[in-house]
């Protein structure tokens, strides 16, 4: 009879699991509605011209939900910085798919990266990284997947293609980012 008063009870409440992955859903999206608001406030004000409270208006949220799901606006920018590369990368992956050549292919690269401003946006998270050790690893992962990003997709290419390489792809996709963020540097 108690077995059945606690099934009763779990039915009555809900499904707890339910419960749980609506409330992580709620949560994704709450973080990604902060960053897509942040993103365009941060690349047209800086780091130090935004205010939480101007991102918390954008994204129709309150301030203390950024601080509750990034702890500090340094720490949202930097996020807002690696997804905004990483989506660059798979655009510019994207812009890369029509090449016939692997000139062609490293021209559809550079000009679809030169056209953006998203690497210099990392390149002032990854800048900020240098005084913020703390924030350092969502860059570092960031890297990485982007390396592993692009090799995939060279190697993707090179095979399609029937294409003859001088470097492995992941060689070749860390040179590549490697160039790039150093010339948006520069």
């Amino acid at each position: 009879m108690a077995e059945k008063s606690v099934h009763e009870a779990v039915e009555a409440a809900g499904d707890p699991k339910h419960a749980a992955r609506a409330t992580r859903s709620a949560g994704r999206k709450m973080r990604s509605l902060l960053l897509d608001a942040a993103s365009p406030l941060f690349r047209e004000r800086g780091l130090s011209g935004t205010a939480i409270t101007d991102i918390a208006a954008a994204a129709d949220a309150f301030p203390s939900q950024i601080t509750y799901y990034f702890r500090t606006k340094e720490a949202l920018f930097v996020e807002c910085a690696c997804r905004d590369l990483l989506y660059l990368a798979r655009e510019t992956e994207q812009a890369a798919l029509q090449a016939r050549t692997p000139r062609d292919y490293t021209h559809a690269l550079a000009q679809t990266v030169t056209a953006s401003d998203s690497v210099a946006f990392f390149a002032e998270a990854l800048t900020l990284t240098r005084r913020r050790q703390d924030l350092a690893p969502l860059v570092e992962r960031t890297i990485e997947r982007l390396h592993g990003e692009g090799a995939r997709a060279y190697a993707s290419q090179v095979a399609r293609h029937g294409w003859r390489s001088l470097r492995a792809p992941d060689e070749s996709s860390r040179r590549f980012w490697a160039v790039a963020i150093g010339v948006i540097l520069e």
